[in-house]
């Protein structure tokens, strides 16, 4: 098997040191589902209970959560299959390391929020939509223990997963601007800096 082929996804003429386009779509896609589904529920969590807007936009904020999870799996087999593109130049031991633990905090609580919140819900007897089409199969019986802690765990990764996104970001950005490397080309598709 060919990896750079297989890394850009077969695109003739495909930057090698970048991720074939398909990878990219599905990054820059769940990086909007996930900030849009944290945006939704902050604003939800400000307005009345039980009245609308905060069911539509709750109805919403699961329907996205979901769709990031089922994502998530299509990404992670992607990325199995494919793996990464080379560097020009590669990374320095501690910033390969903690690029790899930042990715991998983010990856467990990419499966975190979904789950966390799917026990909430499902336990608690709330719905479980999928933008009005169709209702997640509820595999918890109602039991409010667990109903509280899925609010509280989903409570708390929240912030945990914001913070670990505002690192990420920060991170990017110290490559892009400081750095001046190729960190952020590869995920955009750009040829980088040499």
């Amino acid at each position: 098997m060919n990896t750079s082929t297989v890394m850009n996804d077969g695109e003739p003429g495909q930057n090698r040191f970048a991720y074939g386009r398909g990878q990219r779509t599905l990054h820059w896609t769940m990086a909007l589902i996930i900030v849009l589904a944290i945006v939704l529920g902050v604003i939800a969590a400000f307005l009345p209970v039980g009245q609308q807007p905060r069911k539509g936009l709750l109805e919403i904020h699961k329907s996205l959560g979901m769709t990031a999870l089922v994502l998530l799996m299509v990404r992670l087999a992607w990325r199995a299959w494919a793996g990464e593109p080379p560097y020009r130049r590669p990374l320095d031991r501690m910033t390969h390391w903690a690029s790899r633990a930042g990715h991998a905090a983010l990856y467990v609580l990419m499966i975190a929020m979904p789950v966390t919140g799917y026990m909430f819900s499902a336990a608690g007897g709330y719905s479980l939509p999928w933008f009005g089409l169709f209702q997640w199969p509820r595999v918890l019986p109602r039991d409010k223990a667990v109903t509280d802690w899925g609010e509280l765990l989903h409570d708390r990764v929240a912030w945990v997963i914001g913070a670990v996104v505002l690192l990420h970001l920060a991170a990017v950005a110290w490559h892009h601007w400081i750095k001046r490397d190729e960190v952020l080309s590869r995920m955009t598709g750009g040829r980088g800096r040499d």
